[in-house]
């Protein structure tokens, strides 16, 4: 099984898939019971807008995440420009990221994050909601690895935030 991730600004194929792969990302969100997601329809006609603010916004890199050349998934990679005061710079967070049901549990999503991760060098952020444990337990057990415990995670107001530095290239991670 070979898992790629591919840019997808530049396929109107690409942005479909994503845009109809996105109701099920919010059916799964909307289950959490955060009151933070909507049902998908819930705003009606904002959920083109939304999805056209990933594909023009040059700061947002939606991706496709492939198995096999396949689509199972896509991502949001965005590049921080405003920092929060008082806490330290980041370069990208994940904004986004979602594998199909039938696809979890086969290690794709940790192989694109880590492809994600070693494209995009540079000081990280994750967030994951604490109603969300399966996406804190991924993100934690993908995170402690990839960086070999070598992250900071805090939780505040209902959030797990993971903060880390990636590399282009894994053999330049520090070994501890």
């Amino acid at each position: 099984m070979t898992v790629t991730i591919r840019d997808a600004k530049g396929s109107v194929a690409d942005r479909q898939w994503i845009e109809s792969a996105y109701s099920d990302y919010l059916e799964d969100l909307a289950h959490l019971n955060t009151g933070v997601f909507p049902v998908f329809g819930e705003f009606g006609d904002r959920e083109p807008d939304l999805m056209a603010r990933w594909f023009a916004d040059d700061k947002s890199h939606p991706l496709i995440v492939l198995q096999s050349a396949k689509p199972v998934g896509f991502a949001l990679v965005v590049r921080v420009t405003h920092q929060p005061p008082g806490l330290p710079p980041v370069d990208y967070h994940m904004s986004e990221f979602f594998v199909t049901r039938k696809s979890r549990k086969l290690g794709i999503g940790r192989d694109a994050a880590v492809l994600m991760f070693n494209r995009f060098a540079g000081e990280w952020e994750v967030t994951e909601y604490l109603r969300n444990p399966g996406a804190v337990q991924f993100w934690r057990r993908v995170i402690a690895a990839y960086t070999r415990g070598q992250f900071m995670e805090r939780v505040l107001n209902g959030e797990v935030r993971q903060r880390f530095r990636t590399y282009n290239n894994p053999l330049q991670r520090p070994r501890h």
